[in-house]
């Protein structure tokens, strides 16, 4: 099982670490504008999206093919923004 964090910030932090908790890999997505951001790095892998700020997130169908990309069986959705 691998799990996409289609979250940021503080939340996308706390799924990374009980993931790793539970040894279930992870993949972080991130917009332009967050490639430095913590979550990225508490991931074990991170595809970046189009676009800057929240609305890089928010599209459903782009979500998805990240979540294929990274052969995700899983996606935590976005609950921040």
């Amino acid at each position: 099982m691998k799990l996409l964090i289609a979250n940021r910030g503080e939340i996308a932090i706390r799924i990374a670490r009980a993931a790793a908790e539970l040894e279930i890999p992870t993949v972080a997505i991130y917009s332009k504008d967050d490639e430095r951001s913590l979550h990225v790095r508490k991931a074990d892998a991170a595809l970046a999206l189009d676009g800057a700020g929240s609305r890089a997130y928010l599209d459903i169908e782009v979500v998805l093919d990240a979540a294929r990309r990274g052969g995700c069986d899983a996606v935590i959705p976005a609950t921040d923004f």
